[in-house]
């Protein structure tokens, strides 16, 4: 009797699908994993001891109730921008205008509320109306890149960057001119909005509720995009962009909704940004919460879902940054080139996938 039929290949040899999991989980880990040894080398070189850096991150991060929350607080937006990457990467487009997005819809919420305080509007009804023109703003504003692609051939990844540097000069300038709160001395700024006009915490915790709206998103995107006909022909126009086009599949119509779904999810983290934390508009708002959004997304494999953990992930690097610049008198920019090794290797690992041998003798088997 041979071994095949004795046991059954399932036990000790997953299937392709189960073999495509392992590798979008063991590969993304193993580049995290790498990324920090090699940034370990790097403290080595400046004589720093990577084993107090990676413990001052802990602490910083997670390391209490209060760091914790402190993380959740910077992850909400990370969110946001995570997933108004991974939703045009699913159809194969890459988009660089979330940053564009987050800056133009914060700023025309904090625009639009202007009126509205100061003629005593409820509260209940201008909340919502500000978040609603900050989503049709930056939906508007990055459905622009998906209009150039499909209608002109325009390559998205160059006009969405080109976006995103024209919207924060828009910003900027409107912000230093005819918007400017003349109250506003050190930082050019809007009008502040008042404490009656700022978007409260989840009740036991000092998180804003961008988060709460982060969470329900992915869920619902993840839906959208594993559950519909959109995502699957959005999945089809991905792998392969001919085949799409052959099967009579509205290609133009996807790649111009993604766009406009990926700049309401980054106009909806400029709306918290602006009525959550700052509580008007300024130079703050480009925070590259937009570029930092592009990593969450390439590392959670462009999911949804997996969007979430790595945010917090990153909003833990974020959360530490001060402590580690205090105990270990590091520059503030030190976060950020654990950032770009993280994207570097992450970026490497790419050529893994398909590629892993235990992985590649079980596809082999199940062809045979």
């Amino acid at each position: 009797m041979s071994l095949s039929t004795s046991f059954p290949r399932s036990r000790f040899r997953p299937d392709a699908r189960t073999a495509a999991i392992i590798e979008s989980i063991v590969i993304p880990l193993g580049a995290l994993i790498a990324s920090a040894l090699i940034f370990s080398l790097f403290l080595l070189v400046l004589g720093k001891d990577p084993i107090r850096f990676f413990g001052l991150v802990w602490t910083g991060g997670i390391g209490s109730a209060f760091s914790f929350q402190n993380t959740l607080q910077r992850a909400a937006p990370l969110i946001l921008t995570g997933l108004a990457f991974a939703v045009p990467a699913r159809i194969g487009m890459t988009l660089l205008g979330a940053e564009g997005a987050l800056v133009l819809g914060g700023f025309s919420s904090a625009v639009i509320a202007i009126p509205m305080v100061l003629g005593g509007w409820p509260v209940w009804i201008g909340l919502p109306v500000m978040a609603l023109a900050a989503m049709a703003v930056g939906g508007a504003w990055v459905g622009i890149a998906g209009w150039l692609r499909h209608y002109r051939g325009v390559n998205e990844t160059i006009s969405s960057l080109l976006l995103t540097y024209i919207a924060v000069a828009i910003m900027n300038f409107l912000v230093e001119g005819v918007f400017r709160d003349p109250g506003s001395t050190n930082k050019a700024s809007t009008m502040p909005l008042g404490a009656d006009w700022r978007v409260g915490d989840i009740p036991g915790t000092s998180v804003h509720w961008g988060l709460a709206a982060g969470l329900v998103l992915a869920v619902l995107l993840w839906v959208l995009m594993e559950r519909t006909t959109f995502g699957f022909a959005a999945r089809i126009a991905g792998g392969n962009l001919r085949a799409a086009q052959a099967q009579g599949l509205p290609v133009g119509k996807l790649a111009v909704a993604s766009c406009v779904i990926a700049g309401a999810c980054a106009g909806l983290a400029g709306f918290f940004e602006v009525a959550a934390v700052h509580g008007q508009a300024n130079a703050s708002l480009a925070a590259k919460y937009g570029f930092t959004g592009i990593l969450v997304a390439f590392l959670a494999r462009q999911n949804p879902m997996a969007v979430v953990p790595v945010a917090i992930l990153f909003g833990a690097l974020a959360a530490s940054g001060g402590l580690v610049q205090r105990r270990m008198d590091m520059p503030d920019a030190t976060m950020l080139v654990l950032q770009g090794i993280i994207f570097v290797t992450l970026l490497v690992s790419e050529t893994l996938y398909g590629r892993l041998p235990f992985l590649q003798a079980t596809q082999s088997g199940d062809r045979t």
